[in-house]
């Protein structure tokens, strides 16, 4: 476990890697693999939300909970899925959102690399997951190194838009700064919370327009086909 591609995050996390808890995920990560238990993402891309936006590029947080925990559906951006992976329920919801507040058009993909690469950092809570069993990496030490993460962001960057959906990503955002960074709320994007207000919250063009009012490049949200 190293951040060896990500050198602007490195400098500011590498003593994170030192500390018990860091150490406890470590051993616990080792036995489970030592079980043969299957693991998502793969470990060359648990760190790949900060890979893609380097720490000095975020402009823009999108806060998960969970990998995907079927196969070939993790790559390490949270709500994103690999090429040629049906799209993921919360992840339609996502672009119904974006079509009706941008105009988006939907694409018949689910690979969100390319916001990652403009600034927008995909983080998840938990960055692994067991095969097929939800959540079964929570409360292992994930949770406390993306709140140092997120921390990070609050301290080093200025006008961040930091998009917090659902009870569990806003609990998480509760240290961020309103003063310094735009925090947008809504129900998560799930279909069972969706039509609770995350349909019309227009998060995507109120991130654009804070970004351009701060002298930021805006995010180009459509993705080709």
């Amino acid at each position: 476990m190293a951040l060896d591609n990500a050198p602007s995050w490195q400098a500011k996390l590498a003593q994170e890697f030192k500390l018990p808890y860091m150490q406890d995920l470590k051993a616990f990560l080792r036995t489970e693999k030592e079980q043969r238990k299957i693991i998502y993402p793969h470990s060359s891309n648990w760190f790949h939300a900060l890979e893609s936006t380097p720490l000095d590029d975020v402009k823009v947080v999108i806060l998960g909970q969970d990998p995907y925990h079927q196969a070939g559906q993790a790559h390490g951006l949270c709500f994103s899925v690999q090429p040629g992976v049906k799209v993921p329920p919360s992840l339609k919801n996502i672009y119904k959102e974006l079509a009706t507040d941008i105009g988006m058009k939907i694409p018949d993909h689910g690979y969100l690399e390319n916001w990652a690469k403009q600034g927008v950092l995909l983080l998840n809570a938990v960055l692994t997951v067991e095969d097929s069993n939800a959540n079964a990496h929570q409360g292992k030490g994930w949770e406390q190194f993306t709140d140092k993460i997120i921390s990070t962001v609050n301290g080093h960057c200025d006008h961040v838009v930091f998009m917090l959906w659902g009870s569990y990503a806003q609990k998480k955002g509760a240290m961020i700064d309103e003063k310094k960074h735009l925090v947008l709320k809504a129900p998560h994007p799930s279909p069972l919370s969706a039509y609770r207000g995350f349909f019309g919250c227009q998060h995507f063009s109120q991130a654009n327009t804070y970004l351009a009012e701060n002298g930021k490049i805006t995010i180009d949200w459509n993705l080709s086909n």
